[in-house]
C-alpha cells in the first residue's frame, strides 16, 4: 500500500483551518489508506456551520485523487430537498430519468425507490470495477427521505467492496439522526467538529498572516469562537484591510475592531454597485447554486448584460464557478446576503422564482420547492403546482410526495372545490410513504364530508392501509362497510373485496368469507378478477381447514393463473402466487415454489412493489428450512427482514420469517437467539391469528422444558378440528411434535385427536408423500410402533423431519427390544442427519442417548464443520465466495444464484466473518491461494 503524506507536515500548512485538527485528518488518510488496501469504510461528520466539514470532504477528496483512488463527490441543496435523491444522482453525473432509463415511464412501476437505488448501486459497482473509490456527500441535513432511505441500503449492501463513504452534515434532524445513529452501530466511525480551541485559532491565524498571531489579533480572532470558516473570514478581512503588521516576526493589530462574518459580508455588498447589490440578492433565493439564465430571467435582462455585475460579485470573493453554474463561496455568505431582504421581498421573489419555473413546463419540483417557501392560499398557481409536485414525485420519493400533498390541502380552504381531491391525494402519498397512521386519521376525518360515491373509495383505501400496517381486524371492517354499501363499483370494489378476503385470511376466519367467496366463484363473471383472486385464495385456505389439500391447489393455481392474465394490477398478483408457493412448500414441492418465488422476486424488482419487497426472501426461507439448508434459510429470513425494515411491511409474512429464524437458532441450540426471535414474534404478530407461526414460538417453551406453556401455545390446535387439519396441512412435521408434547404433558386424548387427524390427511390426499410418513411419524409415537416410525424415516424428503423420526425409533428399540446393537445403528442414522444439516442441538442430544448406551462419538467429525476457515463455509457460501472471488458483483452472483442480492450480502457477511477477513479483496488473494495449494499437491 503508497504510503500517505505525513498529515502533520504535508500540504497543511496551505489549508488553513485544518492545522488544529490532527485527529479527525488522520481519520481521514487511514479510512482512505484502507480502501488502497481493498477494505472500505464510513466516516460520519458532524459541526455546526463552518466548523470546516466542506474543507475537510474536499482535502479528502483531493489525497484520494493524489493517491490514484476514484472520487465521487456530491452535496445536498435546502432548496433541492424535494429532489429524490439528488446528492448522489448529481454526484453520480446522473438523474432519475437517466438511471431509470425505459423504466420510468411505465404505469405499471407503483414505486420508483428501489429501481432508483439498485441503479445507484450498479453505477456504483461499475465504478468500483476500477479500482478503490471514495464518496463524498456534503450538507445532508438537507437530504431527502429516499437519499437517507439509499444511503441504509448501499452503505451495507457495498461494505464488501473498497469503497470509502464520508457524510458530512449540520445541526439535527430527526430523520438523520436516525441514519447516522444506524450507521454508527453498525461499524462507521462518527467525528464532531468542536470549536477550535485558543492553540488551533494560533495556529491558523499564524497560516494566514504568515507570522505567529501578536495578543491583539488573537483577541479579534475569538470574535469567531472557534469556528475555522469564520476565523479564516475574519482574519482575511483584517489583513485585506491593511489591520494587521508584521513587526519583528509577530503579526501585530493596527486598530482592535471585532467584525463577524454577516457584517463581512454586508460590507462586502456595501462596496459593490448597486446592480450587483441586488443581483446578489436575487440568487441568494435561487439557493447556493444557480444558473445565470436563471438569475437573468428573474431580473429581466439579458445574461449578456449582467456581465459586469457579475464580475464585481466574483472579484469580491462571493461567488465563484463551478460547471455550469455560479455558487456562493459558502452557504454562510449566502444566508448572509438573504437576510439583507426583508421577509416579504423575500418571499415574493421565491413566488417569482416557482413561477417562472412552472412557466417553463417540465418538471414542477423546482418551482414547488421555491412555492413552498413562500405558499399563499389564494394562490391557485402554488396549489397546482404542488400538486403537479406530488404526483411527479410520489413513485420515487413517497415521503416528499405525502410533504407536498400535505402542504397543499393546509393551503387548501375548507370549502373549496378542490379539497376533497387534494384529500385522496394525501391519503395515497401518505400510504404509499408508510405514514399509514397520518393516513388512517386524514382518511377518517374525510369520510365525514366525502362527497356522494367517494367515502367508499376512502373506506377501501383506509382498509388497503390498516391490512399493510399489520391491523387485518380494523381492515376487515372499513371493508365490510363500503362493501354494504352501493358507493363503490368495478374494480375499485374488487381491490377492496381483495383486502377483505385477505384480511380474513390473516385472522384465520375463512367461515365469515366463505358464503361470499363461493358466491363469487360460482359466477365470476358477474364479478371483477381482484375479487375472483381473493374470493378462491379464501377458499384455498377452507379446503384445507377441512382437510382437502388437492382442491385447495386448485383453487389457488387459478387464481394465479387469473392474477396473472387479467386485468388485476400487478401489486395484487403477488400475494395468490406467494401463498401457492407456501402451501407446495408445506407438501414439498420445493422445486416449484422456488421457480414461483424466483418469478415473484424479479417482478418486484422489475415494478418496484416495495409493499412485497421483503415478501419473496421470507417466503423463500420457509423453503430452504423444508430442505434442511439451516443456515441458508437464516440467510433469507434475515435478507427478508432488512428489506422489510427498509421499505417497511408489516404483515403475516414477516412471521414466517421469524418462524424459520426461530427453529434454525434451536436446531443450532441457540436458546438465546431463538427466544430472541420468538419475543419478537410476539409483539409483530398483532392481531393476526395465533396460528400464523405461533408453533415455533411453542417449539421455544418446550425448548426451555415448560411443557404445560408450549402445550398451551398450540391448544387451539389441539381443540378445534378445523384448525388442527390447517396447522398439520400446512406443516405436516408438526404432527409427530404436537404429539410428542401432548404425550409428555399426560394429556394422551390431545395426542389421539392430533393422530386422527394426521391419519386424516393421509388417506385423503395420497398424491402428497410427506403427508403420509408424518401420519406415519405420529402413530408411531403414540403407539409405540417400530414399524410406522420406521416407514417414517424412509418417507420424508425432510432430512431433519427425517433423522427425528430415525431417533424416536432408535429410543424405541433400546427401550423396547434386547438389541442393543440395532438401536445404536439407528441412533447413529439420526445423529448423521442431523450433522449433515448442521442441526447440532439435535445432534448433542442423540449422542446423549448413545452415552446412555455405552457408545461415545465425538463432538466434531469429519463431516461436521469447524467455527471457522474455509472448511467452516456452507456449500452455498462456498459458492458465493468463488463467486465473488472471480469479480463478480452482488446482484450478478444473485442472479445466478437465482436468489436476491439482499440474500447474497447476507452469505457474504458470515463468509468475512468466518475467513476474518473484511474485503473482497482478501477474499479474491485468499481463493487464489488455495487454488495455487491445490495444484501443488
Amino acid at each position: 500500500m503508497r504510503p500517505y503524506p505525513d498529515v502533520t507536515t504535508a500540504g497543511v500548512p496551505s489549508w488553513p483551518g485544518w492545522r488544529g485538527r490532527p485527529g479527525e485528518w488522520s481519520t481521514v488518510v487511514c479510512l482512505l489508506g484502507a480502501a488502497e488496501g481493498g477494505r472500505g469504510g464510513v466516516l460520519l461528520i458532524e459541526g455546526a456551520e463552518g466548523m470546516g466539514k466542506t474543507r475537510l470532504l474536499r482535502r479528502a477528496a483531493d489525497l484520494a485523487e493524489h493517491a490514484g483512488l476514484g472520487v465521487i463527490q456530491g452535496e445536498a441543496d435546502e432548496l433541492g430537498q424535494l429532489t429524490p435523491l439528488a446528492p448522489l444522482t448529481s454526484a453520480l453525473g446522473e438523474s432519475a430519468g437517466t438511471l431509470l432509463a425505459d423504466r420510468s415511464g411505465r404505469p405499471e412501476i407503483v414505486d420508483l425507490r428501489s429501481l432508483l437505488i439498485d441503479a445507484v448501486r450498479v453505477r456504483l459497482e461499475d465504478r468500483l470495477g476500477a479500482g478503490p473509490l471514495l464518496v463524498t456527500l456534503d450538507d445532508l441535513q438537507w437530504a431527502d427521505p429516499t437519499t437517507c432511505l439509499a444511503l441504509r441500503s448501499l452503505i451495507p449492501d457495498l461494505v464488501s467492496y473498497p469503497l470509502v463513504w464520508m457524510l458530512a452534515r449540520t445541526g439535527r434532524d430527526s430523520a438523520r439522526d436516525r441514519l447516522f445513529d444506524t450507521l454508527e452501530r453498525d461499524g462507521a466511525t462518527r467525528i464532531t467538529l468542536e470549536e477550535l480551541d485558543e492553540g488551533a485559532v494560533a495556529e491558523i491565524a499564524a497560516d494566514v498572516l504568515g507570522a505567529g498571531a501578536a495578543p491583539g489579533v488573537l483577541a479579534v480572532a475569538s470574535a469567531a469562537r472557534g469556528n475555522p470558516f469564520r476565523l479564516v473570514e475574519l482574519l482575511q478581512e483584517i489583513d485585506s484591510e491593511g489591520l494587521v503588521k508584521i513587526v519583528d516576526g509577530w503579526a501585530r493589530l493596527d486598530i482592535a475592531r471585532l467584525p463577524q462574518v454577516r457584517a463581512i459580508a454586508r460590507r462586502r455588498l456595501e462596496h459593490l454597485s448597486s446592480p450587483a447589490q441586488r443581483l446578489l440578492q436575487v440568487a441568494a433565493v435561487l439557493g447556493r447554486a444557480f444558473p445565470v439564465d436563471d438569475l437573468a430571467e428573474m431580473l429581466g435582462e439579458l445574461p449578456s448584460r449582467l456581465l459586469p455585475q457579475l464580475k464585481e460579485a466574483s472579484a469580491a470573493g462571493i461567488i465563484v464557478s463551478a460547471g455550469d453554474t455560479l455558487v456562493f463561496r459558502h452557504e454562510l455568505l449566502r444566508r448572509a446576503v438573504a437576510e439583507t431582504l426583508d421577509t416579504p421581498v423575500r418571499l415574493a421573489l421565491h413566488r417569482q422564482a416557482g413561477e417562472m419555473l412552472l412557466n417553463r413546463g417540465g418538471s414542477a419540483v423546482p418551482a414547488a420547492t421555491h412555492l413552498m417557501h413562500s405558499a399563499r392560499s389564494d394562490s391557485p398557481a402554488t396549489l397546482i403546482a404542488l400538486d403537479r409536485a406530488a404526483d411527479e414525485v410520489l413513485r420515487s420519493a413517497p415521503q416528499t410526495a405525502a410533504d407536498l400533498a400535505v402542504r397543499a390541502l393546509e393551503l387548501t380552504a375548507p370549502t373549496a372545490p378542490g379539497r376533497h381531491a387534494r384529500m385522496a391525494a394525501a391519503v395515497e402519498a401518505l400510504t404509499s410513504a408508510g405514514r399509514l397512521g397520518e393516513a388512517a386519521e386524514l382518511a377518517r376525518s374525510a369520510l365525514g364530508h366525502a362527497p356522494p360515491g367517494e367515502a367508499g373509495r376512502l373506506h377501501g383505501a383506509l382498509a388497503a392501509m390498516l391490512l399493510l400496517s399489520g391491523r387485518p381486524t380494523e381492515a376487515v371492517k372499513e371493508a365490510t362497510c363500503v362493501l354494504a354499501g352501493p358507493d363503490l363499483t368495478g374494480e375499485a370494489r374488487g381491490v377492496v373485496e381483495l383486502a377483505w378476503f385477505e384480511g380474513l385470511i390473516a385472522m384465520y376466519d375463512f367461515g365469515a368469507g366463505r358464503r361470499r367467496a363461493e358466491e363469487i366463484v360460482a359466477a365470476p363473471g358477474e364479478h371483477c378478477d381482484a375479487s375472483v383472486v381473493g374470493a378462491l385464495m379464501l377458499l384455498m385456505c377452507v379446503a384445507w381447514s377441512e382437510g382437502r389439500i388437492a382442491d385447495g391447489l386448485a383453487h389457488i393455481r387459478r387464481a394465479v393463473r387469473i392474477a396473472g392474465h387479467g386485468p388485476v394490477g400487478a401489486p395484487h398478483r403477488t400475494p395468490p402466487r406467494l401463498l401457492l408457493a407456501g402451501c407446495l412448500t408445506a407438501v414439498r414441492e420445493l422445486e416449484e415454489a422456488e421457480t414461483l418465488i424466483q418469478a415473484v422476486e424479479d417482478e418486484v424488482e422489475a415494478f418496484g412493489h416495495t409493499t412485497h419487497a421483503a415478501r419473496p426472501s421470507l417466503t423463500r426461507a420457509r423453503v430452504r428450512l423444508a430442505a434442511g439448508a439451516l443456515d441458508d434459510a437464516a440467510a433469507e429470513a434475515e435478507a427478508g427482514l432488512a428489506i422489510a425494515d427498509e421499505f417497511g411491511g408489516c404483515n403475516y409474512y414477516m412471521l414466517w420469517g421469524l418462524t424459520a429464524l426461530i427453529v434454525v437458532a434451536l436446531r443450532h441450540g441457540d436458546m438465546e437467539l431463538a427466544a430472541r426471535y420468538a419475543r419478537r414474534h410476539q409483539a409483530e404478530r398483532k392481531d393476526f391469528d395465533v396460528m400464523w407461526g405461533a408453533w415455533s414460538v411453542a417449539l421455544v417453551g418446550e425448548a426451555e422444558g415448560d411443557l404445560e406453556q408450549a402445550g398451551e401455545t398450540l391448544g387451539y390446535g389441539y381443540g378445534d378440528p378445523g384448525v388442527r387439519c390447517w396447522v398439520l396441512a400446512t406443516e405436516p412435521i408438526l404432527a409427530a411434535w404436537m404429539t410428542r408434547i401432548a404425550l409428555a404433558d399426560g394429556r394422551r386424548t390431545r395426542a389421539e385427536r392430533v393422530v386422527e387427524t394426521a391419519e386424516l390427511l393421509a388417506v385423503n390426499n395420497r398424491e402428497f408423500p410427506v403427508l403420509a410418513a408424518a401420519a406415519a411419524h405420529a402413530r408411531g409415537l403414540l403407539g409405540r410402533d417400530a414399524a410406522s416410525l420406521a416407514e417414517a424415516e424412509a418417507g420424508f424428503a425432510d432430512p431433519w423431519a427425517a433423522a427425528s423420526a430415525a431417533e424416536d425409533l432408535g429410543v424405541l428399540v433400546a427401550e423396547t427390544d434386547d438389541d442393543r446393537q440395532a438401536a445404536v445403528e439407528i441412533l447413529d442414522r439420526a445423529l448423521d442427519g442431523y450433522r449433515r444439516i448442521g442441526a447440532r442441538r439435535d445432534a448433542a442430544r442423540v449422542r446423549a442417548r448413545l452415552r446412555a448406551l455405552g457408545v461415545r462419538r465425538r463432538h466434531w467429525s469429519t463431516t461436521q464443520r469447524p467455527a471457522t476457515g474455509w472448511a467452516a463455509l456452507t456449500a452455498t457460501e462456498q459458492k458465493v465466495a468463488l463467486l465473488v472471488a472471480q469479480g463478480l458483483t452482488n446482484r450478478q452472483v444473485a442472479t445466478r444464484m437465482f436468489i436476491s442480492p439482499h440474500t447474497i450480502k447476507f452469505h457474504l457477511s458470515k463468509i468475512f466473518a468466518k475467513l476474518h477477513i473484511a474485503s473482497r479483496t482478501e477474499l479474491a488473494h485468499l481463493v487464489a491461494e488455495r487454488s495455487v495449494l491445490a495444484r501443488e499437491n
